[in-house]
C-alpha cells in the first residue's frame, strides 16, 4: 500500500484483537515507524527512529485528510458512556528512544525486542548507550549491551554507557529504565586520577554501585596497569567516595604485604578536598629519628586554603609551616608561607651540642590589572632568619645556601587622572645580608610625581626648539629607613633607630636639536630635603672622644645644580664587494659630551672642637646622618664623556635561495666612559677618572653570551698603592695601566627545536634565592617530592619512544665561565677563573640522567657537584640525587605515585648535609 500524505510504501498488515486501544496504538506506531524507516533491512540503517510514548488520540474526534485545498470535518457525536470503566495503563516508556545501527535494526513482535547490530546507538533520557549489538526489551523495560567479533575473530566495540556525567565501559551491561539498576560485567570507569574496573558491577541507583573483584588505579592502562589496589566488595558513590573491605595492594601483578581490612578513597570532583597528609619518616646522626611532613590540609573555601605541616624529632627538635594560597577570579591571587623550626643539634651535655630557632616568611600577591587600571598592589616578601635556608630541615637548596641577599617588596600605586596626571606610589621594601645579618627596610617610601608641564606651547599643541621644549615637573619622595640585624629584628631599639625624610625635586629642563645633527639637553635642578632628626657634633670630656647627639625637630636644606649634555650618532659603512663572504660590516658610534655644575653649600656645615683644647674643625653638616644625605661643602665642576658603539656584518647566506645577504652582530656594545673634574688640584683630587670599557656580543647562533670589561687608569701609583698626579706613561708605564677586567660566557645548547617553548621558571626557587639555570643543583622541597626535579612536563609516549628509535636523545647543557684580573697595587694576577657546567639528557625514553659540577682553577678544586637520576615508572616516579663532597654533601632517593590523591603512598629517605 502506499500513503496518500507521504508517499511511502508499506506491507499492509492484519491485526488481531488486542485488550486495549493503548497497546493496537503503540504496535501501530512502531509499523508505520518501520514502514517510512526501513528499519528492518539488510542495508545500512542510519536513520534515528522514535518510539511513541502514551500520547493516544481522542477516537471521538476524526480528520478525514482531503485532496481539495478545504477539508471536511465529520460533526463529533455524543457518547451515550461518558465515563470509561476500564482502567488505562501507564505507558511502558516515559520518553522517546531514539536508535540506530550499521548494519540492522530488527523489531521482534512476539519477544517484544529491539535489535541493534554493529555501531548500535541508543538515547533515552540522559543515557547514552554505544555498543556492537543493542538488545531492548520494551515490555520489561531493559536493555542489552554486549561486544561484538570481528572478521579475524577478536571482541571489538566494546560499550560505552553514559548516564549525566558519569562513564562506564565494561564488556557488556543490562539496564532497566524504570527501576535504574543495571548489571555490567567488567565495567571500567573513570573517577577523577582514579581508573576503576569490575569484575561485576551492581548498579542500586544514580548514585550507589556495589562493585565485585573491583581493582582501583591511578595507571593509564586499567586493564594492564604497573599497580592497583585489589579488592573484593566495594561500595561506590560516584564523585563522592569509595568505601571497600579487605584491600590489597598489587604491584606488577605481584600482590603486597600492603593490605588494609578496610579503605577509603575520596572521589570529589571538587578541587579542594580536606584530609590528612602522612609524614615521611627519615633519621638524622645528630638528631636522631623523625617523622617530617606531616600535617592537614583545610579546604577552607573555593577562594583560600591552609596547609599545616610539621616534623619531630626523638632529640627534641622541630618544625611547623603553615602554607596558604588564595586567588578571586579577575581580582587577584597569591601565596602566604609562614615556616618555624627549632633545632637542636647532638644531646645536652655533649660539646656539639646547640640549639637554635629559625624561621622564613614568605608572601606573594598580584592584582588583575583588569579589575582597575587606575591603581595596583603586589607584594614579594622573603624574609626570616639569615641561617634559614643554610640550616633548614625542610629545604635542600644550594641556591639559596650560596645567595647572600634576602629581599621583599610591598608597593601600591594609584593614578589620578587630573591635569596634570600625578602618580603616587607607597611601597615597604626590605633587604637582608645573610652573611653580615644586617638589615635594610623602608618603612614605608612615599613617591608622588607630577606630570611634565610644558609652559610656553602654544595652543597647536607643537614642542619644538629650546624655548617651546622648557618643561618642569615636580617629584617628591618620603621614607622611613631602618637598619638594624637579625639579633635586633622588631625589637623596640629597631624602631627607636629609624631615619624619616622627605625630598622635593623640581627639574626644569629642555631639549632641542643644535647644527641639525645634534641633540642637546639642559636641566636645572632644584632640590629640598625636610628631616625630623639632625645631629650635634662635640667633644665629651667624660667620655675623651668627638660624639654626635641627636636633636628632634624639623630641620631643612636646599640645593640646586645645573646640566647639560649634547650628542650624535655617526653611521659608518666598510663595502668589500658583493662577490665577497663578508659583503660589508657596519659602524654606529653614539658620542656624548656632558657636563654638570653644583655650587658648594658651606652654610650648611658647622665647626666642633676635635679635643679637650678646643681646636675647632669646621668639618660636619648636622644633616649627615640623614637618608637623602647632606649638601656638598665643596662646588663639582665635571665633565663626562660617553661613547657607545655596534658593529653588524652582511654576509653571504648559506641558503642559495636566499636573495638578501644575512644580517649578524659582531658587537652588541662596545662603551668607553670616562669625566675630567674642571676642579681638580692635582693633591687632594685628580683630573681625570679611570676610563670605564665595557661590551658584550653573541655569538654561534645567539646561544653564547659574551660579556667582557676592563677599567683603564691614567695615573701611576706610589709605593704604598695610592694614585698619584702622574700619567703612568711618564712613570715608564704604559699609556692605561689595567686595574682591573673581567669576562663572562655563558653558553647554553639543546637538542630541543628552537621554537620550543621554554620550561617555566620555578617561582618559588626564585624567592628562594639561586640562579634560574641548575649549575647550583636543583631546589628540592622535601614536603613534595612529587614533582620532577628536571621541572619538565611530561611529554606524549609515542612521541618520546618514536625520538628514541630514531636516536633522537633529548639533552640539553648550560655553561658558564667566568675570569677575573686584579691589578689595584700592580698584583697583575689572577683572582677568579672558574668553569661550571650543567648537563641533562634522556638516556632512554624512561631514563633521565643530570649532572652539575665545576672548577675553580685559582683555588684548585671542584666546584659544588650533584648527580641526578631519574626513572619513569608510568604512573609512578623514582628519583636519585647525590652531592658527594663539600658542606652541602647529602643523597636522596624518593620513589612514589604521581598522583596528588595518592601522593602519601611513597618511601622517601634522605641523608642531611654536612652543615
Amino acid at each position: 500500500m502506499t500513503c496518500q500524505k507521504t508517499g511511502h510504501n508499506f506491507t499492509k498488515i492484519a491485526f488481531k484483537p488486542l485488550h486495549t486501544n493503548l497497546f493496537n496504538i503503540v504496535l501501530l506506531s512502531i509499523f508505520l515507524t518501520i514502514g517510512s524507516g526501513k528499519l528492518y533491512s539488510q542495508g545500512t540503517t542510519k536513520k534515528t527512529t522514535a518510539i511513541p510514548t502514551s500520547k493516544q488520540t481522542d477516537s471521538s474526534k476524526t480528520v478525514v485528510p482531503n485532496s481539495k485545498k478545504s477539508a471536511t470535518t465529520i460533526k463529533k457525536e455524543n457518547d451515550s458512556i461518558k465515563i470509561d470503566t476500564i482502567k488505562q495503563k501507564k505507558a511502558f516508556l516515559d520518553g522517546k528512544v531514539k536508535y540506530k545501527a550499521e548494519d540492522y535494526a530488527k523489531i521482534d513482535q512476539k519477544k517484544k525486542l529491539i535489535t541493534l547490530y554493529n555501531k548500535a546507538e541508543l538515547y533515552y533520557q540522559d543515557i547514552e548507550l554505544k555498543s556492537g549489538i543493542i538488545v531492548m526489551d520494551y515490555e520489561k523495560n531493559e536493555v542489552y549491551a554486549g561486544r561484538i567479533k570481528d572478521s579475524s575473530g577478536v571482541y571489538t566495540q566494546y560499550p560505552n554507557f553514559k548516564q549525566g556525567s558519569n562513564v562506564v565501559e565494561p564488556d557488556s551491561i543490562r539496564f532497566n529504565f524504570k527501576t535504574k539498576k543495571a548489571l555490567i560485567w567488567n565495567s571500567r570507569s573513570d573517577q577523577g586520577e582514579f581508573k576503576i574496573k569490575a569484575e561485576i558491577t551492581k548498579k542500586e541507583n544514580d548514585s550507589v554501585y556495589f562493585l565485585k573483584n573491583a581493582r582501583f588505579t591511578t595507571s593509564k592502562d586499567v586493564d594492564n596497569p604497573e599497580y592497583y589496589f585489589q579488592t573484593r566488595k566495594v561500595k561506590f558513590i560516584p564523585g563522592k567516595k569509595v568505601v571497600t573491605g579487605l584491600t590489597n595492594m598489587v604491584i606488577a601483578d605481584v600482590p603486597t604485604p600492603i593490605a588494609l581490612p578496610f579503605a577509603f578513597f575520596p572521589m570529589s570532583k571538587e578541587t579542594s578536598l580536606s584530609g590528612i597528609i602522612l609524614p615521611s619518616y627519615n633519621d638524622s646522626n645528630t638528631r636522631g629519628f623523625s617523622l617530617q611532613n606531616a600535617g592537614y590540609y583545610f579546604a577552607l573555601s573555593d577562594n583560600y586554603d591552609l596547609t599545616v605541616l610539621g616534623d619531630y624529632y626523638t632529640n627534641g627538635s622541630y618544625g611547623m609551616r603553615f602554607e596558604s594560597s588564595y586567588a578571586k577570579r579577575y581580582k587577584f591571587r597569591g601565596n602566604f608561607n609562614v615556616r618555624f623550626e627549632n633545632l637542636i643539634n647532638s644531646e645536652r651535655g655533649y660539646p656539639d651540642y646547640s640549639k637554635q630557632k629559625i624561621y622564613n616568611i614568605q608572601w606573594s600577591h598580584a592584582k588583575d590589572s583588569k579589575s582597575n587600571p587606575n591603581s595596583s598592589f603586589s607584594a614579594s616578601v622573603n624574609l626570616g632568619s639569615s641561617k634559614y635556608f643554610r640550616q633548614s630541615i625542610n629545604q635542600a637548596n644550594v641556591g639559596s645556601n650560596l645567595n647572600n641577599t634576602l629581599s621583599s617588596s610591598i608597593s601600591y600605586s594609584k593614578t589620578f587622572n587630573t591635569v596634570p596626571q600625578v602618580r603616587m606610589s607607597l611601597t615597604a621594601t626590605h633587604s637582608q645580608n645573610t652573611q653580615t645579618q644586617e638589615i635594610n627596610m623602608t618603612l614605608p617610601t612615599l613617591q608622588v610625581s607630577m606630570d611634565r608641564i610644558y609652559p610656553f606651547v602654544g595652543k597647536d599643541g607643537v614642542k619644538k626648539g629650546f624655548f617651546k621644549n622648557i618643561n618642569l615637573q615636580y617629584n617628591l619622595s618620603g621614607k622611613n629607613s631602618i637598619v638594624t640585624t637579625d639579633s635586633l629584628f622588631f625589637k623596640p631599639q629597631m624602631f627607636r633607630d629609624a631615619k624619616t625624610g622627605i625630598e622635593h625635586t623640581i627639574p626644569l629642563s629642555t631639549n632641542f636639536k643644535l647644527f641639525k645633527y645634534f641633540s642637546a639637553s639642559s636641566s636645572f635642578n632644584y632640590r629640598e630635603v625636610w628631616y625630623t632628626k639632625t645631629i650635634s657634633r662635640n667633644y665629651d670630656i667624660d667620655q675623651s672622644k668627638v660624639v654626635d647627639n641627636t636633636i628632634n625637630g624639623f630641620d631643612a636644606f636646599r640645593t640646586y645644580s645645573f646640566s647639560s649634555s649634547l650628542g650624535t650618532t655617526i653611521y659608518g659603512t666598510f663595502n668589500f664587494g658583493d662577490d665577497k663572504k663578508i659583503k660589508s660590516i657596519r659602524h654606529v658610534m653614539r658620542p656624548s659630551l656632558s657636563y654638570g655644575y653644583t655650587p658648594s653649600f658651606e652654610k650648611y656645615y658647622d665647626s666642633y672642637a676635635s679635643d679637650a683644647t678646643g681646636t675647632m674643625i669646621k668639618q660636619y653638616s648636622r644633616f649627615e646622618s640623614g637618608i637623602f644625605g647632606a649638601p656638598g661643602n665643596s662646588n663639582s665642576n665635571t665633565l663626562g664623556f660617553d661613547l657607545s658603539n655596534t658593529f653588524e656584518a652582511k654576509v653571504t647566506d648559506k641558503d642559495s635561495t636566499k636573495i638578501e645577504p644575512k644580517k649578524v652582530m659582531l658587537l652588541n656594545n662596545l662603551n668607553l666612559s670616562t669625566s675630567y673634574n674642571l676642579n681638580a688640584d692635582g693633591v687632594t683630587s685628580l683630573a681625570f677618572a679611570p676610563v670605564r670599557v665595557s661590551g658584550g656580543t653573541q655569538l654561534l647562533k645567539n646561544k653564547m653570551n659574551v660579556n667582557f670589561g676592563a677599567t683603564l687608569d691614567p695615573y701611576a701609583i706610589n709605593n704604598s698603592g695610592t694614585r698619584i698626579n702622574v700619567f703612568n706613561i711618564d712613570n715608564g708605564g704604559s699609556l692605561f695601566r689595567m686595574t682591573s677586567a673581567n669576562m663572562t660566557l655563558n653558553y647554553a645548547i639543546s637538542s630541543k627545536e628552537k621554537d620550543k617553548p621554554k620550561k617555566e621558571k620555578n617561582t618559588q626557587s626564585e624567592r628562594n634565592g639561586g640562579r634560574e639555570d641548575d649549575l647550583f643543583g636543583t631546589n628540592t622541597d622535601l614536603g613534595d617530592s612529587r614533582k620532577s626535579q628536571f621541572g619538565e612536563e611530561e611529554e606524549n609516549e609515542e612521541d618520546k619512544i618514536s625520538e628514541f628509535f630514531s636516536a633522537k636523545l633529548p639533552w640539553d647543557m648550560t655553561f658558564a665561565y667566568s675570569l677575573t684580573y686584579g691589578n689595584n697595587n700592580r698584583e697583575k694576577k689572577i683572582i677568579g677563573n672558574s668553569l661550571m657546567i650543567s648537563a641533562n639528557a634522556d638516556i632512554t625514553p624512561k631514563w633521565k640522567a643530570g649532572v652539575s659540577t665545576g672548577y675553580d682553577f685559582v683555588q684548585k678544586g671542584v666546584t659544588f657537584t650533584q648527580f641526578r637520576f631519574e626513572r619513569d615508572l608510568l604512573s609512578w616516579r623514582m628519583d636519585f640525587n647525590w652531592t658527594p663532597f663539600g658542606d652541602n654533601a647529602n643523597w636522596g632517593f624518593f620513589i612514589g605515585i604521581k598522583a596528588g590523591v595518592l601522593s602519601d603512598i611513597k618511601w622517601d629517605k634522605r641523608s642531611r648535609t654536612n652543615r
